[in-house]
């Protein structure tokens, strides 16, 4: 499978950008960014105030006031105060599920 594809998704840029905040996926933590860019894969934020010490293995990006639009994330690289982050698809890992017939072992 080429996974080379995934990267090759069309870009959306902002002109102005789009407010949006990242948020800990334990809620400890969360700051104001801006979004510069969006592919259906990742996007470009610009963060406001230091990255430094946030735990960005994996997080949100909340897209909306209320937090009902958000994506799950991972950091791909930092320049500054702008960050690449690729999206966390739920069904990733469908690799290991295997489906088990409902039984009672009681």
């Amino acid at each position: 499978m080429a996974t080379s594809e995934r990267r090759k998704g069309d870009r959306v840029v902002f002109e102005r950008g789009i407010p949006a905040h990242m948020m800990g996926i334990d809620g400890t933590w969360r700051r104001e960014c801006t979004m510069e860019d969006i592919s259906e894969t990742g996007a470009k934020l610009t963060v406001d105030g230091s990255v430094e010490g946030l735990h960005l293995k994996e997080f949100f990006l909340l897209l909306s006031s209320t937090g009902l639009a958000y994506r799950r994330c991972e950091l791909s690289w930092v320049n500054g105060d702008q960050i690449g982050v690729n999206f966390l698809k739920t069904g990733d890992k469908r690799k290991k599920s295997v489906k088990r017939p409902h039984s009672a072992d009681a």
